[in-house]
């Protein structure tokens, strides 16, 4: 279950210093056979030459005001950020109302670091006045200081997005392989490309550490100072439904935005699943401040059919791909070949059909790449090169194959969501004639709805369903466990598998492993590329790649002292 996306709070999960064990290692990082991207450190998430911005342009472009200090200061800024641990010198200190506390309360943190102003509300004024008599830098009060982060942000650092080509993608499946294709389709059309997104950040491949899916307002205008510092000129990133909810792209102008799908999904932060869909809407809305100028959408199912009748209402650009209703874009001859990869014709509006390859398996990845070949489009890349880009990408975490010398089929999966979890059972029982045994569990502190769900939609395409942990957070974990079991079990006996419940995730893995026969598929659900797991507030190292392959590797050794 993913992290995405509350962020960020004072302070997360602490790390457990140990370490699963394991033989010889998976690499979590990067995709079979590709070299690891090498990893820039936290200073290069600043740009390093930041403008000058003066007080008063903040004022004129926020509404906030501003009350002054009775001491001579500085009246420019050169940074933003809410965090008071990583404010810098000359940085303007977002001090935002939390949900259990004021990000006021951290105004002498963030002063220590040099903090040269402060954007808060009334309430954080009046923290700050019992903190600070005289005030120590100028205060710029507004009455909603997080509606307007993303303007000062994009101020402050230049506005980049306005000199770059950013795309954003948004939808409840697809935005991580979406964006993976697009970004080595653009890549081959000779782009030099910056990602921003769930597994990882890049900036012409080079890799910058990341935790949310969309980084807050501050964060994202610096990674595109970074960017644009560094000669990119076209950005993929992932645009969650927080993102858009909660103003972290405010202030971002993007050039083209491309919908995926919508399926249940973050409903313990969204009233309901049209809330979480009109927060998706954002992107293509004309009502909205960061409505992007080229809208594509897969058309699929009905709420891309309704998001695609917002963007052309709003007066963008719009194109349609589907692989299974009439669009723009469309796909014909699909072929699977043994190893899951793909064939298929990608056919543009004008009638115009061009082979085009995928490694990647299933159908739903045929739709992602027809999306991503729309988008490239849409951003003025050639085709053909933008398919050639496609046919050789792996996405960590995304039906991702674990070869250790078995002779049966392990994956491990992202899906965490009931229609992913169906899509990708599909994809796999479709590549063989074997058992199916699926590994998953629900995440704690999230969508409560959900939990039961899951359980359902893998009791109905598994042979054997184990129910264990995900990240269980502050939960008990047996509760969630629980309510799992109650969805699987509510399935009809007549079409469910065997189900199980092993509390333990490494224990449940290992016990689907010594489940599989010649010719079977275990798959490990929810957590993919994740290299953590959560429980009772503290992150242990845990990553289902490696404890997979180690579960395997236990077997092997166990069939081999039997028979020698």
């Amino acid at each position: 279950m993913p992290a995405d996306e509350p962020g960020p709070s004072a302070g997360s999960a602490p790390v457990d210093p140990g370490h699963s064990a394991g033989s010889a290692p998976v690499d979590p990082g990067h995709s079979a056979g590709s070299a690891p991207a090498p990893r820039l450190g936290p200073s290069d998430s600043r740009p390093s030459r930041p403008p000058q911005t003066s007080l008063d342009d903040i004022v004129a472009a926020s509404s906030a005001t501003e009350v002054p200090v009775d001491t001579e200061t500085g009246r420019f800024v050169t940074g933003v950020d809410l965090r008071a641990q990583d404010i810098r010198s000359g940085d303007l200190f977002a001090a935002l109302p939390g949900s259990s506390v004021h990000g006021a309360t951290f105004v002498g943190d963030a002063l220590e670091r040099g903090a040269a102003a402060i954007l808060t509300d009334s309430a954080g004024l009046e923290i700050v006045r019992e903190k600070y008599t005289p005030l120590p830098v100028p205060v710029l009060v507004h009455d909603a200081p997080r509606s307007v982060l993303g303007t000062i942000s994009a101020l402050v650092y230049g506005n980049p997005s306005e000199h770059m080509t950013v795309i954003g993608i948004t939808g409840t499946s697809g935005k991580t392989t979406t964006s993976y294709l697009l970004e080595a389709a653009l890549t081959a059309a000779g782009k030099v490309t910056g990602l921003i997104g769930t597994i990882e950040t890049k900036i012409a491949g080079s890799r910058v550490p990341s935790a949310l899916t969309t980084p807050e307002a501050p964060r994202l205008h610096a990674l595109f100072a970074v960017m644009r510092e560094h000669g990119i000129d076209t950005v993929v990133m992932e645009v969650s439904s927080h993102a858009l909810s909660l103003g972290r792209v405010d202030g971002t102008v993007f050039s083209v935005g491309a919908f995926t799908n919508l399926s249940q999904d973050h409903l313990d932060f969204h009233d309901s699943l049209e809330d979480y869909f009109q927060a998706k809407a954002r992107l293509f809305s004309g009502d909205s401040a960061v409505h992007t100028r080229s809208a594509v959408v897969c058309v699929d199912d009905v709420w891309g059919k309704r998001m695609a009748e917002i963007a052309t209402t709003a007066g963008s650009s719009v194109v349609t791909a589907s692989v299974s209703a009439e669009s723009d874009w469309t796909v014909s001859g699909a072929t699977t070949n043994d190893d899951g990869s793909q064939r298929f014709t990608v056919v543009e509006p004008g009638g115009a059909q061009h082979p085009a390859s995928i490694r990647l398996p299933g159908r739903y990845n045929i739709a992602n790449a027809v999306l991503a070949v729309a988008t490239c489009a849409a951003a003025g890349v050639d085709v053909d090169r933008a398919i050639a880009g496609i046919a050789t990408v792996d996405v960590p975490g995304r039906v991702q194959r674990i070869e250790r010398g078995q002779d049966f089929l392990a994956v491990v999966d992202y899906a965490h969501k009931p229609a992913a979890v169906e899509a990708v059972i599909e994809t796999l029982k479709a590549q063989t004639r074997g058992r199916i045994a699926v590994v998953l569990g629900a995440g704690g502190d999230r969508d409560t709805g959900k939990r039961a769900l899951m359980g359902a939609a893998g009791a109905r395409g598994a042979d054997l369903l184990v129910i264990t942990d995900d990240n269980p957070r502050s939960e008990d974990p047996a509760a969630i466990r629980d309510a799992v079991a109650a969805g699987a079990q509510a399935v009809d006996p007549l079409v469910r598998g065997e189900i199980r419940t092993v509390a333990g995730r490494a224990d449940a893995i290992a016990d689907a492993v010594q489940w599989a026969r010649t010719g079977d598929v275990v798959l490990v659900a929810g957590k993919g590329h994740e290299t953590g797991q959560e429980i009772a507030g503290v992150k242990h190292p845990f990553d289902d790649r490696q404890v997979l392959a180690d579960a395997i590797d236990r077997r092997i050794d166990a069939e081999s002292g039997e028979t020698s």
